[in-house]
């Protein structure tokens, strides 16, 4: 039974932020990709750990249960969650998709509450080739074209996604709503990235992860695009005390196509690091 509820804190810069709550046990934070909210990103995966765990779903701001503000650079991003973890008052997992991947790392450099950490394919732009970067690039313009196009936030999505996902991982995505969901929130992640890019990503910077001192696992679906591996060997190759698991057929749309897989990841590592605190 998930025993659902929500928990609510206000950032140092007056923003709400918004969580749904699922079950009971040791708390894991899990932080959303760039895409969706807190809720469309993890409800597939967290029934499979609610028996075991309290699983917090926050949204980042203008997402979900979550107020909206303008600055949604890396270091507020990085903020709002230090805010949350430091409501929950205990030693918290952390978990994170993608960009909330890269949250995740860059939370952990800071927070002593954090006593584990399982990022799924970070996205470190510094390890992109010329390929991968005009790949994304063309992406986020057709992204934005079809946004500007009388709102066809749906078609965005689609694209977007063509650049992380493969074909068959879309699909799955249409099927389960999830590219319907997030299409309200296209000019929220447009706006996101571009921040992103401005302000540059804490995650990428070797010294951010050599601070890491808490475990981290590092997962990698084992048929996901090169780029993603590559990303997920840069950071176990700089964070002290880092491995890398992969799941076995998943891609970069795990949370999606294989929630239950990675459950099981999930449970084998924040099991014994739950102990060891």
């Amino acid at each position: 039974m998930s025993n659902q509820r929500t928990h609510y804190v206000t950032t140092t810069d007056g923003v709400t932020i918004g969580a749904t709550v699922h079950g009971e046990g040791p708390p894991l934070v899990f932080l959303q990709g760039a895409m969706g909210d807190g809720d469309i990103d993890w409800d597939r995966l967290v029934e499979h750990l609610t028996g075991r765990f309290t699983c917090h779903l926050p949204s980042m701001r203008g997402r979900g249960l979550s107020g909206d503000h303008p600055d949604l650079s890396p270091a507020r991003q990085a903020d709002d969650i230090l805010t949350y973890l430091d409501s929950i008052g205990e030693p918290t997992g952390l978990v994170g998709w993608s960009g909330g991947a890269n949250l995740a790392l860059a939370v952990a450099a800071q927070s002593d509450a954090v006593h584990a950490v399982a990022p799924f394919e970070p996205v470190i732009l510094s390890v992109m080739d010329g390929q991968v970067q005009a790949a994304l690039g063309d992406a986020l313009a057709r992204t934005g074209e079809l946004a500007a196009e009388g709102g066809r936030l749906t078609a965005a999505v689609r694209a977007f996604l063509g650049w992380p996902f493969y074909d068959e991982e879309i699909a799955v995505a249409e099927d389960a709503g999830y590219v319907e969901a997030a299409g309200r929130y296209v000019p929220n992640l447009l706006n996101l990235l571009q921040q992103v890019m401005e302000h540059g990503d804490p995650a990428a910077d070797p010294a951010v992860l050599g601070a890491i001192s808490a475990p981290v696992a590092v997962l990698l679906g084992s048929d996901t695009k090169p780029f993603f591996t590559a990303s997920a060997r840069h950071v176990a190759d700089h964070v002290p005390n880092a491995r890398v698991h992969e799941i076995p057929g998943a891609g970069h749309a795990a949370p999606l196509t294989h929630p239950k897989a990675l459950a099981e990841a999930l449970t084998e590592f924040f099991a014994p690091a739950q102990q060891r605190t």
